[in-house]
Parts: C-alpha cells; structure tokens; sequence
C-alpha cells in the first residue's frame, strides 16, 4: 500500500515534527478517547498507560509506519506490524474500534500541533493512519480465521486444573479449556487473561506458555508484580496469584505471538532473565522431545538459585538432550547454587561464552538485559538478524533496539 503522490509530499515535509511531538499527541489521545469511550479501557493495560509504556509505543509504531511509507530505504516494517496484529488478537480487539481510534488519534494532532495542521496535513496523516490501520485489520482478521476465534467472543472459558508455586513470587497455573480440545499452539506464544477485578474493572494481561504443545492442557507462568518507588501492585498478576485456584474459571484468548520456534536443526541459544525464562521454558521442553539431539546453548540470569523460575523441569530436559548445555548467572549465592554447571555471580556477561556458528539466538527479559546482550552477540559475530526477542507489555525496541535502552 502507498500514500497518494499529494500525500506523500505533505507526510514528507511534516514527518520530523509530528515524530518530535508524536509521544505527547499519545499521552493527549489516549485520556480523550476514554472519557469518551470508557468501555475500551477494558481492552488497555492500565498500567503501562500509567507508567507511559503505552503512549510511546504507539508514537513509536506510527512514526516508524509513516517513514516507512515515504523512505525507500527504511526497514521493512511488515514484521512490526504483525507483530502488533499479534499483541492486538490477544486482547480482543476489533475492526469497528479503529474508527474510534483514527478519530480521537486525529483530534490529539489537531489539539497538540495547532494552527499547522492544515485541512491538507490532516488529510494526509489520516491516510497514513487508515493505511496502517487497514494493514493490521487485515492481518488480524486472518489470525481470527487461522485460530477459530469470532471476534465478536474473543474470549473463551479456561479451567485452572493444576496450580504449582515456583517461588514466593512465581507459580504456575495449568489450564483446561471447559469445553472442547486445548487449540493448537505454536512453541513461543502466549495468550492473554481477562479477569473481573474489584469495583467492576476489566483488565487484561498477556502470559506466555510456558509448556510446549501438549494437546490437552496449556500452562502459564506468572510472577507478581509488586510495586517499586511507589508505583502499585499488578492488580492481574496479584489477583490470579489471590484467587486462582485448582476449579476456577478464567476468561482466555487464543494463542498468539510470532516468536515460535521453527523446524529447522540448527543451533539454538536461548537468552533470558527472570520471568523473561517462561518463553525458554516452552522451547525447551518442546525441543526435549521433538529434536533431543539438536544443539542448544542456554544462558539464564536471575536474583538467586531460588527465585530461578521453572529450575528443576529444566534442569531435567537439559540431561534428556544429547548437546544441551545452561550456564546461570546469580546475583547471590552463585557459588552455593546446585546447578548442573558452576553458576557465576553477579549479571550476565556472554564475552567468554559459547555460542555456535550460525546460531539463532531467542531472547527474553527487561529492554535493558536484553540490548546489553544482543550488543554482546553482535560483537561475538551473531547477525542481528538471528536475534529474535520477546517483550512483556508494549513493544518499546521493536522498531529501533539500538537505541531503545
């Protein structure tokens, strides 16, 4: 899809003010659209509004899509853009509400840049908007099809069947679905969870599987988010770890995600920090019994040996496989830890580490673990691209990781 010529020319000569305005045009749309339309703050992670996460990740991605759409040189935003469509499918969202999105996006513009928003710039910014909004509405209503799921009942009903404690913070729920076959998932993804929390709130949060393809059952690892310098609590991750419990029944998207592990046999290296190990968790487990002899490189780093999430299935699936080898970084307690390798102390440094030639490297974890090792990787010869992340929340890297921590 491309901009009409006359458009072009307008997106062109007024790109670099609407990017240095485009975070504070977000943080101006997001609090009109809800009051005019509370319900879809049932749709909105309330916290990353709070914190900011949200609204930048949102500048981010229509900056990026409009230089996309005048630069022939820019990146090809194809993988960003689905990847949107992914986090979008998970939480339900539906083609009728880009509308509500396009207007209030355009009345934000018009209120943050004034006088300069000619009839013709307006016109021109919202034929970007629909461009990209008409490319996510396409890839997701094909993602609906691919996954079985209606729109219009996004949500289906769960049953928690087994509760595991990881940790004090940590623990795992294994769900059934109440009627019919768990749906096919790939390795990698993860599905949201809609809960009712007090005072008549919605809100949705995003889990990664932590199992690989069982057929029957999908699991999920969740850690409390407690607050820090103020901030609050995680009212889902709170809520489940209160009330979930072997016979409760929990509102559940289909699986989404596009960080799935392919069917090639090349080298794996897997890259994590605490939670970001629930992802690792599933690839493993799946590459323990579909590929034992494949060759796998896992790095892990996290507080101590025990708030390392998911330890001891690891542990095991590393033994089952013929090259598989995980070396731990604690920050206490290293030397002390029972690992199968001697953990080291302190953060991840991969400098010295062993990473095979022609490796696709998966990452989870904070931005900032994540952009200190994929310069690590860099320098040890990996391309960049055979770096493949995930991000919990608003994906703040996706369109530039050098510089997004």
């Amino acid at each position: 899809m491309k901009l009409s010529p006359a458009s072009e020319a307008i997106v062109k000569a007024t790109a670099a003010v609407v990017a240095e305005n485009a975070e504070t045009i977000t943080k101006t749309f997001y609090p009109d659209m809800f009051a005019a339309h509370p319900g879809l703050m049932r749709v909105f992670n309330k916290a990353n509004q709070a914190i900011g996460e949200q609204p930048k990740a949102l500048a981010a991605s229509v900056v990026a899509y409009a230089v996309n759409l005048i630069d022939p040189n820019a990146p090809d935003f194809t993988p960003v853009m689905q990847r949107i469509a992914h986090k979008h499918v998970s939480l339900g969202i539906k083609a009728q509400e880009y509308t509500i999105v396009g207007h209030h996006l355009m009345k934000a513009v018009g209120t943050v840049l004034g006088d300069a928003v000619t009839p013709e710039v307006a016109a021109a910014w919202d034929e970007v908007y629909w461009l990209f909004g008409c490319a996510l509405i396409a890839e997701e209503a094909k993602l609906y099809a691919l996954g079985g799921t209606d729109p219009a009942q996004p949500w289906r009903k769960y049953r928690v069947v087994e509760r595991f404690e990881e940790n004090d913070d940590i623990f795992s729920l294994v769900l059934a679905p109440v009627q019919g076959e768990a749906p096919r998932h790939e390795t990698g993804q993860y599905v949201a969870i809609a809960v009712d929390l007090p005072g008549g709130q919605r809100q949705p949060r995003q889990y990664t599987i932590s199992s690989g393809p069982r057929g029957d059952t999908l699991r999920v690892t969740i850690k409390r988010v407690r607050g820090v310098d103020g901030a609050p609590d995680g009212q889902v991750s709170n809520w489940l770890g209160d009330h979930a419990q072997p016979g409760t029944v929990l509102d559940v998207s289909q699986p989404c995600g596009d960080l799935v592990l392919d069917d090639s046999d090349g080298p794996i290296v897997l890259v994590s920090a605490g939670i970001g190990i629930t992802p690792v968790a599933a690839i493993l487990e799946d590459l323990s019994r579909r590929q034992p002899e494949r060759t796998v490189r896992m790095f892990h780093a996290d507080k101590a040996h025990s708030t390392h999430a998911l330890y001891a299935s690891l542990r095991r699936q590393v033994l089952s496989m013929t090259d598989a080898r995980a070396q731990n970084w604690y920050e206490a307690d290293a030397t002390s830890a029972p690992t199968l390798h001697p953990a080291r102390e302190g953060f991840m440094d991969l400098t010295d580490a062993d990473i095979p030639a022609d490796s696709t490297v998966f990452m989870c974890g904070p931005l900032e673990f994540m952009n200190a090792m994929r310069k690590q990787l860099i320098a040890k010869g990996v391309s960049p691209e055979r770096i493949r992340y995930e991000v919990f929340g608003p994906d703040l890297w996706a369109q530039n990781p050098d510089s997004a921590a």
